[in-house]
């Protein structure tokens, strides 16, 4: 299904945004920067789960720029990034080592944004398409 062109530039508007978010994460997460070394040993994942998570943020980025697979890199990114937020609200608080709550609010905004993603392409995921349009959101 070929998106017109106001939801087709913003769905290419939402996924340079959390490709950005998350290529611009990465940088930390394979030079463990001392926050993210910090991040996965309060989580007790350190170092596999910090190089693993960048791994597949990586991954879950470059899906978002080819075009045949924005659907699965939003679904991938949804799914890592959901990951975080639960770890910020469970484990790591909003604050982490006096950032001000920026690494939980970038999380958000990747949530949001790939969630509005599949929410703008949600014809290209055949299941989630007939619920949707089965169950009406009007």
């Amino acid at each position: 299904m070929r998106l017109s062109n106001i939801p087709f530039a913003m769905s290419w508007a939402l996924q340079l945004i959390v490709a950005g978010i998350l290529l611009q994460t990465l940088f930390f997460k394979f030079t463990g920067a001392a926050e993210s070394v910090y991040i996965f040993s309060t989580l007790g994942a350190e170092p596999r789960g910090r190089i693993g998570s960048g791994v597949v943020e990586l991954i879950a980025a470059l899906l978002l720029l080819y075009p045949a697979t924005v659907t699965l890199g939003a679904l991938l990114s949804l799914g890592v990034i959901t990951g975080a937020i639960v770890s910020h609200l469970t484990l790591l608080g909003i604050e982490v080592q006096g950032d001000g709550g920026l690494l939980f609010f970038l999380a958000l905004a990747v949530f949001v944004a790939s969630a509005g993603i599949l929410f703008l392409r949600r014809g290209e995921i055949p299941v989630l398409g007939m619920w949707l349009t089965s169950h009406s959101l009007a």
